[in-house]
């Protein structure tokens, strides 16, 4: 009697390198994205990509994959200095995000997959189907707007209207923005162009890489911009602050834009008072040994389905002295905000209104944060938020109006 046993090794290293993503955009997801990262960039500062050993510098954006969803978790200050026109610049005293007072904020988007970003696409790996890296968006911005410029776009961003979301034939969605926003013949423009996006390896690294091409064979651009892959489990480390319940929450019209006030209120003051009320009212002031400044905003609407109640347990860390029901709309915050981060926070407002956006929320939580949450058009594509620290104001510091 004679026993044969035979031992088969499956390397673990060649199961962890089985990772492919690749995916196709038409010209309006091309443009969605890029416009949705130039504010995010300018942020960030750029990191000046990835060293030949793998490793970024500094780059502050990590990317999630999945089946279902994009995601973009974003740090401001982490990247290098960004000139006045977006181009990234290592610096040796630091980095862009300090010399813009960008530091401390936190930028995450999330973007829905099939039916949204993506006409269609494919992702596999070991963890899951999840797929995460480090990217410099300023490179990964420089791409997307060299390829809109070769499919025959301005590529600016700030003057370019977007041009609505149409993934097929059979999306209602598409065929309602169609109707009510850009002519058919302007969406046809761009049709027989077609956008790959995949990640792949170009001189040994691993790169995100954007493949243009047109159905006559006419166009055929390629970019590559290096990444880091993170294992999936590191994607906690990026998660969007947990917050309490805010206690005033603001709808904006979009026709009524934050960004140009602050613009200017930011070249008096480094210190900006957001004062708001469940009423529908905000007003922005500044407080100098030289100058006093209101500006009013009112006619917002109040949002009162997450706003925080009196009797909430997380009330505690709030100082709040009088708890009033969530309906209340005498309810008010004041906060003190850099007027630096600020103005970071509303970038976007200048190459997002028209079109991309369908509506935005500020949400004040007293001592602790500010949150600027933003609803892209449609409304089923996604959204991104801006998360700003302030500064700590005592009761007696406290004032409205």
């Amino acid at each position: 009697l004679s026993v044969h046993i035979t031992f088969r090794f499956i390397s673990p290293y060649k199961q962890q390198t089985t990772m492919r993503f690749k995916s196709r955009m038409a010209y309006e997801h091309v443009q969605l994205l890029h416009n949705l990262i130039i504010p995010i960039s300018r942020l960030t500062g750029g990191g000046g990509g990835i060293r030949s050993d793998g490793k970024s510098i500094g780059s502050g954006t990590t990317l999630y994959l999945d089946p279902d969803v994009l995601r973009i978790s974003a740090r401001g200050g982490a990247g290098s200095r960004v000139d006045s026109g977006g181009t990234s610049q290592l610096g040796s005293a630091g980095g862009g995000g300090a010399d813009h007072g960008t530091e401390g904020i936190a930028c995450f988007a999330e973007l829905i997959s099939t039916n949204g970003i993506f006409l269609d696409h494919k992702i596999e790996s070991i963890a899951d189907n999840v797929v995460v890296f480090d990217i410099d968006l300023v490179q990964l911005k420089t791409a997307l707007q060299s390829t809109l410029q070769s499919l025959g776009g301005s590529g600016g961003g700030d003057s370019a209207r977007a041009v609505p979301l149409h993934n097929s034939s059979e999306d209602v969605r598409g065929k309602k923005r169609l109707s009510r926003g850009s002519s058919s013949s302007h969406f046809h423009s761009y049709s027989s162009f077609l956008v790959v996006m995949k990640l792949a390896k170009r001189g040994g690294l691993p790169c995100l890489c954007l493949d243009s091409s047109c159905a006559d064979g006419s166009l055929d651009v390629h970019h590559a911009v290096p990444v880091r892959i993170l294992r999936a489990q590191e994607w906690q480390n990026h998660l969007p602050p947990i917050v309490n319940t805010p206690d005033v929450q603001l709808e904006f019209q979009l026709d009524r834009p934050l960004r140009s006030v602050v613009e200017r209120l930011k070249s008096i003051s480094p210190i900006i008072y957001l004062d708001g009320s469940m009423t529908g009212e905000l007003v922005l002031r500044i407080d100098s040994e030289n100058v006093a400044i209101r500006t009013f905003y009112d006619k917002l609407i109040p949002r009162f389905d997450d706003a925080r109640d009196g009797d909430d347990d997380n009330n505690t860390n709030n100082n709040n002295h009088n708890p009033q029901p969530r309906n209340d709309p005498s309810r008010k915050c004041t906060l003190k905000i850099e007027s630096k981060k600020l103005s970071a926070s509303l970038q976007w407002q200048s190459s997002m209104l028209r079109g991309s956006v369908s509506s935005y929320i500020i949400c004040m939580i007293e001592n602790e944060m500010m949150v600027v949450h933003v609803v892209l058009n449609p409304e089923d594509v996604g959204f991104f938020t801006y998360y700003i620290p302030v500064h700590y104001m005592s009761p007696d510091m406290m004032e409205f109006g």
